[in-house]
């Protein structure tokens, strides 16, 4: 009897093609994966018109500086539900707000972006009833003090089990 030679497997093009195109498919699906998320979570946009901002920046630091010099301390507050915002002197007595309005945001997801007023509390602060899931925000506070400009006051909170850390 003669042994039959044992038949070798030949890697031929059409297995390089297969490989190519499986390999170039794993790495398409997964950047359009990734595009996708990117696209759903937050638009890319910090500013309308980037110009103008830089234009506005110095007047908004000059502001700014203004606002430090008054003394004031703002106090906010976040827990169980009940987010709190009281504007002092440099002596301890609350300042007289009118119109006080907050916008919530997310650092890089306008999705649960809002906006809500704050009522008077009756001790000199402001407040009102949301719920925030944990995580960063970003806490705007603008209102009305008797000066020129609104009364502008910028904060980055971290909830943790409902309450600001």
């Amino acid at each position: 009897m003669t042994a039959q030679p044992a038949r070798t497997r030949t890697f031929t093009g059409r297995h390089m093609l297969a490989a190519m195109v499986a390999f170039f498919g794993v790495i398409v699906a997964v950047n359009l994966t990734m595009a996708a998320f990117a696209m759903k979570s937050w638009t890319g946009l910090v500013v309308k018109n980037s110009y103008v901002a830089s234009q506005e920046f110095n007047d908004r630091a000059e502001a700014g500086r203004a606002r430090a010099a008054l003394g004031w301390q703002g106090e906010l507050a976040y827990s169980d539900g009940e987010l709190r915002y009281t504007l002092v002197h440099d002596n301890g007595s609350a300042v007289a707000l009118t119109d006080v309005q907050v916008a919530l945001g997310r650092p890089a997801y306008e999705a649960e972006d809002a906006t809500i007023a704050l009522a008077p509390m009756g001790d000199g602060g402001f407040g009102s009833s949301v719920e925030l899931d944990d995580g960063q925000w970003i806490v705007r506070v603008s209102a009305e003090a008797g000066l020129a400009e609104p009364w502008l006051d910028i904060r980055r909170i971290h909830v943790r089990n409902g309450a600001a850390q």
